[in-house]
C-alpha cells in the first residue's frame, strides 16, 4: 500500500507543477475546436478516472479484482516507471518552454523543438504520462488501472494526430523530414 502513496505523492508534485508552468504560456495563434477536442478529451478523462478514481474494492463481473500479485518488487517496479515517466515528461515540458498548451494549439511565434527528448519521440510528454499511468496502474494492481492506461494511450494517440496536422500546416517540410526521423510516442529503432 505504501507503492500506491508514493505514486499519489508523486502525481500531486506533478500536478503543482504543471499548473505553475502552465501561467507562464504564450498566447495561442490557432486552437481546435472544442467539438473535435473532444474526441481526445473523452477518452484521456475516462483513462483518468478509472486509474485515480475507481475505488479498489469495486467488483468487475468475472475479473479477477488484483490481475498482478503484490510482490515487493513489482510494486517498486512501479513506482520507479511513475517516477520515470513523469521526470520525463518534466524533461520535455522544460524544452517545449512557453510553447506548451495543454489544447492542441499553436502558438504566437510558435518554434518546433526537435531537442532533447523531442529528438528521440514527438510527443514526449504524452510518452512520458502513459508510463507513469502504468507504474500507478502496475502499484494498483487492479483490473480498472490497466484499462485506465488503455484509454489514456488512445486518448494521446488521438491527440497526437491531432496536433501533428496543425505542425504541418504550421512548419511544412521542416515538419514532415522530422516526422519521418522521429517516433511518436515510442523512439524509433531505426
Amino acid at each position: 500500500m505504501i507503492a500506491i502513496r508514493i505514486c499519489r505523492l508523486l502525481w500531486t508534485g506533478w500536478i503543482v507543477l504543471w499548473v505553475l508552468w502552465a501561467l507562464g504560456t504564450k498566447q495561442s495563434r490557432k486552437r481546435l475546436d472544442f467539438g473535435r477536442a473532444l474526441s481526445y478529451m473523452i477518452p484521456t478523462f475516462a483513462g483518468a478516472c478509472l486509474i485515480f478514481g475507481i475505488r479498489d474494492d469495486l467488483p468487475v463481473a468475472g475479473f479477477p479484482m488484483r490481475l498482478i500479485p503484490g510482490a515487493a518488487w513489482l510494486m517498486e517496479l512501479g513506482v520507479i516507471l511513475t517516477a520515470t515517466g513523469l521526470l520525463f515528461a518534466i524533461w520535455a515540458r522544460a524544452y517545449l518552454g512557453r510553447n506548451w498548451s495543454g489544447l492542441v494549439t499553436v502558438k504566437v511565434e510558435h518554434q518546433l523543438v526537435r531537442t532533447g527528448p523531442y529528438r528521440l519521440v514527438r510527443h514526449p510528454i504524452y510518452s512520458g504520462i502513459v508510463l507513469a499511468t502504468l507504474g500507478t496502474a502496475i502499484c494498483r494492481r487492479h483490473v480498472w488501472g490497466f484499462a485506465g492506461v488503455a484509454l489514456m494511450w488512445l486518448g494521446f494517440w488521438l491527440k497526437s494526430r491531432l496536433e501533428e496536422r496543425f505542425m504541418v500546416q504550421t512548419f511544412g517540410a521542416e515538419y514532415e523530414d522530422y516526422r519521418r526521423s522521429t517516433g511518436a510516442l515510442i523512439p524509433r529503432l531505426l
